[in-house]
């Protein structure tokens, strides 16, 4: 099986399409995290974001925007569009150069494999990690 390679820039969009984004180079980190708010977030036993530099995504369109304090202290901010209600990406206000995307989002979706899971004290007990990535109790 041969395997095309991925290639950048990858367009990303919100379900109804008023969103729409290009991701401009490979994120520096995919992890899957199980914390209870995000099950809440994916309505499933974790949710997967990509860690890119903010200088490496352009948006166009409306977005909305609401936060919360989470365990370490800091603060998360989600973006979201207004219209479908689509997560697009979350950041700490006081590290905007970092921007935790969520990347099913994107047309090519093939970036898609976590390589630490995070949160896993919260986990469902029915998922199976696999062997060959990072966990982490809670945040690393």
């Amino acid at each position: 099986m041969i395997v095309k390679e991925i290639e950048y820039p990858i367009k990303g969009a919100c379900q109804c399409g008023n969103v729409t984004y290009e991701l401009l180079e490979p994120p520096t980190m995919i992890v899957a995290c199980h914390c209870k708010a995000c099950q809440k977030l994916s309505t499933s036993a974790f949710s997967i974001t990509a860690m890119v530099h903010s200088d490496s995504v352009k948006f166009k369109g409306k977005m909305s925007e609401w936060s919360r304090v989470v365990d370490s202290g800091n603060t998360s901010t989600a973006k979201f569009c207004p219209s479908c209600g689509n997560r697009i990406y979350h950041f700490n206000p006081s590290e905007p150069e970092k921007i935790k995307l969520k990347p099913s989002t994107l047309s090519d979706t093939r970036i898609i494999n976590p390589t630490a899971h995070i949160w896993v004290s919260e986990k469902q007990d029915w998922y199976k990690i696999p062997n060959d990535v990072k966990i982490f109790d809670k945040q690393p």
